[in-house]
């Protein structure tokens, strides 16, 4: 039998509905890595905090520092009473942080969260960071999600995720390519919000709009989606490419709704046939919980391809899960980060290691 590490994964994503907290266990026997999702729990963020992060691109370089060491102090206490409410034992936390600022062509990415903060509030070896040095490597720093796609679910010819952004990792040839496809729960959770709502609940509000082909025409023509991967997107270009477009007020709510989950899903559709990827296609993030985006994507899906939805608990903590991975990966020196991938200049160890 080979070692068995004991992880807490955190992963806060651009949907802001909270920080996802699973506590894994990974072992290495006969080639191949396991895991096991023993404990997992989202903590919603203070209303103080989801505010300030939601005015990050207005804030100064010291209110930005000033959140990173708070984003840090929050995860530490969360994770210390995480272990005394399971009880559990736990070798080293793993963190993704909150993306803050994601800007690969001018070379930067940020994630608050401060590791050392995080170490001192739970007492236990950080490990955080695993984006700054792909960027400095000439990559893009995401999709990272895919070398725990490689060596956790191999059995799948690709995977989706639909978190705030909808991104994709398959197998072409013999390397895995991955990028962000398109913009998924990140614009639906902002125009709900217009409505009072945190997220539009099994797309219901989306599902009684109708879709509009000329602000669909106007998403589908972005010129992002004619790019070559690799290739990302975050908060940012959202703000500034998507929100722009539904800013008519000739257009109702749901209507914009409609009109943004037809995008996701024909975007993903489109990518799955311009890629030729056959077979079983595994579908996690927050919007696999969509009906109504999932009946979406399956009108648009091309021959040959099986969509599947595993159990809740790996469609909500698949990230965090393999955050918790890629940890692992980076505590052994191993890579964890597929220049196939990113666009780095080689395949590589990234992540930042804090002792308490």
């Amino acid at each position: 039998m080979g070692k068995i590490y004991k992880v807490i994964g955190l992963m806060s994503g651009t949907s802001l509905d909270g920080v996802d907290v699973a506590y894994c266990h990974f072992e290495y026997n006969d080639d191949k890595w396991s895991f096991k999702i023993i404990d997992t729990e989202t903590v919603e963020y203070p209303d103080s905090i989801r505010e300030r992060i939601k005015n990050t691109l207005n804030m100064s370089g010291v209110d930005l520092v000033r959140l990173d060491l708070d984003l840090g102090g929050l995860y530490g206490q969360l994770v210390a009473e995480f272990i005394e409410r399971y009880d559990i034992q736990v070798d080293f936390v793993s963190s993704h942080g909150h993306t803050i600022y994601h800007q690969p062509e001018e070379g930067f990415t940020f994630q608050a969260g401060n590791g050392h903060a995080i170490s001192q509030g739970c007492k236990l070896p950080v490990v955080y960071d695993f984006r700054t040095a792909d960027l400095i490597m000439g990559g893009q720093g995401a999709p990272l999600v895919p070398i725990g796609d490689q060596l956790l679910f191999p059995e799948y010819n690709a995977c989706i995720n639909l978190g705030g952004i909808a991104n994709i990792s398959f197998i072409s040839g013999v390397e895995r390519l991955a990028f962000d496809v398109c913009p998924a729960n990140m614009p639906l959770n902002i125009m709900v919000g217009k409505m009072g709502h945190d997220f539009d609940k099994d797309g219901e509000i989306a599902r009684k709009g109708n879709m509009k082909d000329s602000l669909l025409l106007q998403l589908n023509q972005l010129e992002y989606y004619s790019e070559p991967g690799p290739k990302s997107m975050g908060y940012e270009w959202v703000m500034k490419n998507i929100m722009p477009l539904t800013e008519n007020s000739e257009i109702s709510i749901p209507d914009i709704l409609s009109t943004l989950v037809e995008h996701t899903a024909y975007q993903i559709g489109t990518t799955l046939g311009k890629e030729k990827i056959k077979g079983r296609v595994l579908i996690t993030g927050g919007g696999a919980l969509n009906n109504f985006l999932r009946e979406r994507i399956e009108f648009h899906l091309p021959e040959g391809i099986t969509l599947e939805i595993p159990q809740k608990e790996l469609v909500v903590y698949k990230e965090a899960l393999v955050f918790a991975f890629m940890g692992v990966l980076r505590w052994d020196n191993k890579i964890n980060i597929l220049s196939s991938a990113t666009g780095s200049m080689t395949d590589h160890s990234a992540g930042s290691i804090i002792q308490p």
